[in-house]
């Protein structure tokens, strides 16, 4: 069943990490069977607190996703978004 990974960004700390990480991102991305639906673009806040930025991804299935997320390749690279920001992150299972 199809998953998606839902980065909601609090608190941008150092723009220079952050600047990394979307240089490097992209590389990782293209070795998982993923599409990007949304990253970083206007939104429109209808409840809770105004975030930063959201960015959403689709994957085939929630295991794809972890499996995306625990590689070695990723997690070298989120070092950065680490660094560069706070974040609350999550997949969620869709219908």
């Amino acid at each position: 069943m199809t998953a998606y990974v839902i980065y909601i960004r609090e608190q941008t700390y150092d723009q220079q990490e952050l600047d990394i990480y979307a240089n490097s991102a992209g590389a990782v991305l293209e070795k998982f069977p993923m599409q990007l639906l949304a990253a970083n673009g206007r939104l429109e806040v209808l409840e809770g607190p105004v975030p930063e930025a959201v960015a959403i991804a689709k994957f085939p299935t929630i295991d794809a996703a972890l499996a995306w997320y625990r590689s070695p390749d990723y997690q070298a690279v989120a070092q950065h978004r680490f660094k560069g920001a706070s974040y609350r992150g999550f997949v969620v299972e869709g219908l």
